[in-house]
């Protein structure tokens, strides 16, 4: 008998703050409430600025404003929130000066940057700005517990893939090998130890970003590091022929709210957690991208993003292979390496619990096939209840009602016990607002393999909407476990395919 559709309303998942309080909102439970860690860090904040001296002056301006009150943009708007101060959010310290700063000249930025070659380029500008960092690392005791980059703006322009450098500007870089070289080197030795360092540039992606977080993830000494364009915290310093900023930025207190909880949380501290939540409950998004400097264009790189009830995260690094399959985007896993992967992922688990998971939900985009999902279930124990979900955005779909405002966020339409679609954006009653501009689009969910009640886990997803640290909103349109999964990929394969990484937190790649 076909079960008959039906439109249910998920109520909003509350988050637990300071002293046990539960509220909707990041912001409010903040202010009022104090983070989920409250009194559990003595002393401030300890962080590093690497920039130019122009970029630098311009965040440490910022440190001072964020010590105070920073209005909001509308005050009589229920979505924008002043932001109080950093102290007073946080119950602790950012310092106005760091503990370690390193003054980049333009001139060494320029000539690295400018290079005609992009690999060159790229390669040995990460280098201008990595450098400090990993030095400090081996030669210093004292921890930072969070790195600032903070990039002038012509680095976030001509630091992204296919970016044209005006020919006035170009600098002749070394006389090194080529893409070409170094796929070559991936499967034939040379004699020459040289042709193996002047291949090294073109084993990294074309993107200072990702290429930064990478190889600052290398070797034995790890940073944290959040990487800021100066126009995001100085937007009045740059300015168009009309006197106008060349770029509009969040408005002070939003930037203020997220970059501050961003550090919060870099640092190693939780904001907040949700309120409810089942105890043992373990989620996982599967992570895949496609490898740019391998011959074999079905070869990919794997991952998982393994999450809490309290936004704790850990990403680990499966195998490189040939996942990618003919469909377009479309990602599967042989069977040893699914297993290997969520292995990784148990362990992890029962070495921070001392036991096995009660349930693992593993989020992917696509389907996953009998040999993958076998595999995944052999590295599970019996008596954890292993649910395969898929999440997918489906633009064809839309709900209206009556009245001026959109369908509610938590709205969900089941078509049968195992599929339905979620709206997680939407009308907000408690913001009285809707922040998109378009009609919202939901999330189709499918639970694929185990047994899960539906209705369970959409009200899953919804929470993990709200355990975004790298910003401070009332809820992402997609759950923590796929929202980053293409950036923490290009993070993984920004660098050599053969390179390993040992599981590492979540912090690291955001």
């Amino acid at each position: 008998m076909k079960t008959p559709q039906r439109l249910e309303y998920l109520s909003e998942p509350r988050l637990t703050f300071g002293k046990g309080q539960t509220l909707e909102l990041p912001k409010d439970g903040l202010f009022l409430f104090g983070p989920l860690q409250d009194g559990a860090r003595s002393g401030a904040l300890r962080y590093g600025v690497i920039g130019t001296a122009a970029s630098t002056a311009h965040f440490l301006t910022w440190v001072e404003q964020i010590q105070g009150f920073v209005p909001a943009a509308d005050s009589a708007s229920p979505q924008h929130r002043p932001f109080p101060g950093f102290a007073t959010v946080f119950g602790t310290s950012f310092p106005t000066q760091p503990a370690y700063k390193n003054i980049l000249t333009d001139v060494q930025i320029d000539q690295a940057l400018y290079i005609t070659d992009r690999h060159q380029a790229i390669y040995k500008t990460v280098g201008v700005f990595a450098e400090p960092i990993r030095r400090y690392l081996s030669q210093e005791e004292a921890p930072i517990d969070v790195w600032f980059v903070v990039i002038p703006e012509r680095v976030y322009k001509h630091g992204r893939p296919k970016s044209v450098i005006p020919s006035e500007l170009r600098v002749e870089g070394d006389r090194l090998g080529s893409k070409k070289l170094a796929k070559n080197l991936l499967s034939q030795h040379s004699l020459f130890p040289e042709d193996y360092e002047s291949a090294k540039p073109f084993y990294y992606e074309v993107n200072f970003h990702n290429q930064l977080k990478a190889r600052l993830l290398e070797g034995n000494h790890r940073a944290v590091i959040q990487i800021v364009r100066d126009t995001t915290i100085a937007p009045q310093a740059f300015l168009n022929q009309k006197g106008k900023p060349i770029r509009k930025p969040q408005d002070p207190a939003t930037v203020a709210w997220n970059l501050c909880t961003t550090a919060y949380f870099k640092a190693g501290l939780r904001p907040w957690r949700l309120a409810e939540v089942r105890s043992g409950v373990c989620y996982i998004g599967l992570v895949f991208k496609q490898l740019e400097t391998s011959t074999d264009e079905s070869a990919a790189c794997c991952g998982a993003q393994m999450f809490l009830d309290s936004g704790d995260g850990m990403v680990f690094r499966g195998a490189v292979g040939p996942w990618r399959t003919g469909k377009k985007g479309e990602y599967h896993l042989q069977k040893g390496s699914a297993q290997q992967l969520i292995s990784m992922v148990v362990e992890a688990y029962v070495k921070s619990h001392d036991r096995y998971p009660t349930e693992m939900f593993i989020h992917g985009k696509t389907s996953f096939s009998d040999a993958e999902w076998e595999g995944f279930r052999a590295a599970v124990p019996k008596e954890t209840n292993l649910v395969g979900v898929r999440i997918r955005t489906k633009p064809d779909l839309r709900l209206f009602r009556l009245g001026k405002h959109p369908i509610l966020r938590g709205t969900a339409l089941c078509h049968s016990e195992r599929t339905g679609y979620l709206w997680t954006t939407g009308y907000i009653p408690y913001l009285k607002t809707y922040r998109g501009r378009e009609t919202p689009k939901p999330l189709r969910i499918d639970v694929l393999r185990g047994e899960a009640s539906l209705t369970g886990v959409m009200n899953d997803v919804m929470g993990l909407t709200k355990l975004n640290f790298n910003a401070c909103i009332y809820g992402d349109g997609e759950p923590v476990t796929l929202r980053f999964a293409d950036s923490v990929g290009e993070i993984l394969t920004a660098g050599p395919a053969n390179q390993s990484q040992p599981p590492l937190p979540f912090k690291h790649y955001i």
